[in-house]
């Protein structure tokens, strides 16, 4: 993955060192009222990180000790982390093999009158079936949160990825579409919870360091209410969002063009990429294929794409065959399993070429083939 960063990037970032604002300020501001209206979303509130934001969106659906979250294993581990953070246990689902996404069909066997949320993943920026989960999860008064990490450009029911969820989590990551170096967004439909989020993102101060110095005469006094953290976003990263906000519809259109000449070129090989479900559209955040039954074992596969030039990389993790949570799933996941240990993420960003993405076509049929 590399990011599609250039001069406007460069020149918002050093407008925002010229303006003497460079920690959270009227950027940040900026950034979140942009973001809120590219999804049709009331709020949105920008952070540190992605795991950040779900450590946030938790502590906004009330979670804490003794409650347990319903978690894809089939994701980075931040997912599961966010809910230790809180005092919580993560409960491993399986996913579709097809996506790598809950389900409702994976997600209702867990469920016990002590399951406070669910954290549904667009693995890879493919739309999880939010509704179905909710439809399932809600009616208990459990809260489901959306963790669009990878899903900036993806689309879900013909609406942006993450816009109909209760609280939805981003990350800026530069594997991300949408970069910012390190960053994230949470969205939420509350304002009073909006309100509170901003507080607990800045050390649970009352009114914010940027409030506080805005009218240019003393300070406003400010209290805390709450225990908060310092997960604020700086206004050169905002300066850099904005940006890059308005290249998101392009970097969509190319990686979707790249996908399809992929599946075009493997599909006949026995790989079988990830696609778009029926209820939306990925921005294919991750290109990730699973290979054939008779291909070499997937470290052999990779070493053999390094030594023909090409980064590729191994599947997405599986978090409950990490030492942290290790001998901690409840029910057995295949899937979850199947596409950790046989999966490859090919090359693609904004700027591969035809000519390089051939390159890698032809590496990786050799490499299976052999």
């Amino acid at each position: 993955m590399i990011p599609w960063l250039g001069e406007e990037e460069a020149q918002a970032a050093a407008e925002a060192v010229r303006s003497g604002w460079v920690a959270q300020g009227p950027r940040v501001a900026e950034f979140e009222r942009a973001f809120a209206e590219h999804l049709g979303v009331p709020h949105a509130v920008a952070v540190s990180s992605c795991t950040t934001a779900l450590h946030l969106a938790l502590i906004g659906a009330g979670v804490g000790p003794g409650d347990e979250v319903v978690v894809p294993s089939l994701s980075f581990v931040a997912t599961a982390n966010a809910v230790t953070y809180v005092g919580a246990t993560p409960v491993f689902a399986d996913v579709d093999p097809a996506s790598g996404n809950l389900t409702a069909g994976t997600v209702g066997p867990l469920l016990t009158d002590r399951t406070k949320a669910v954290i549904a993943v667009d693995q890879g920026g493919v739309p999880v079936d939010l509704d179905a989960i909710r439809a399932l999860v809600e009616p208990r008064g459990a809260t489901v949160v959306e963790d669009a990490a990878c899903a900036a450009g993806a689309t879900y029911r013909g609406r942006p990825a993450g816009a109909t969820a209760a609280l939805a989590a981003y990350s800026f990551h530069p594997r991300k579409l949408l970069t910012t170096g390190e960053g994230g967004m949470l969205t939420c439909q509350d304002g009073e919870l909006a309100a509170r989020l901003r507080r607990l993102r800045e050390h649970g101060m009352s009114v914010s360091a940027a409030d506080r110095h805005a009218g240019g005469g003393a300070p406003l006094p400010e209290t805390y209410d709450e225990i908060g953290f310092n997960y604020r976003m700086t206004d050169i990263q905002a300066a850099i969002g904005l940006v890059q906000l308005g290249k998101l519809p392009a970097m969509v259109r190319r990686r979707r063009e790249l996908a399809a000449r992929y599946r075009e070129a493997l599909g006949p090989l026995g790989e079988r990429l990830v696609t778009d479900p029926a209820h939306g559209t990925g921005n294919f955040q991750s290109c990730w294929l699973l290979l054939p039954d008779d291909a070499p074992d997937r470290a052999e596969v990779l070493a053999r794409l390094a030594t023909a030039g090409i980064s590729a990389r191994r599947g997405i993790m599986a978090s409950h065959l990490e030492l942290p949570y290790k001998g901690t799933a409840r029910v057995p996941l295949p899937a979850t399993e199947l596409i950790t240990h046989r999966s490859v993420i090919l090359p693609l960003y904004h700027s591969l070429t035809d000519e390089q993405q051939d390159r890698v076509i032809a590496a990786l049929s050799e490499a299976v083939s052999r």
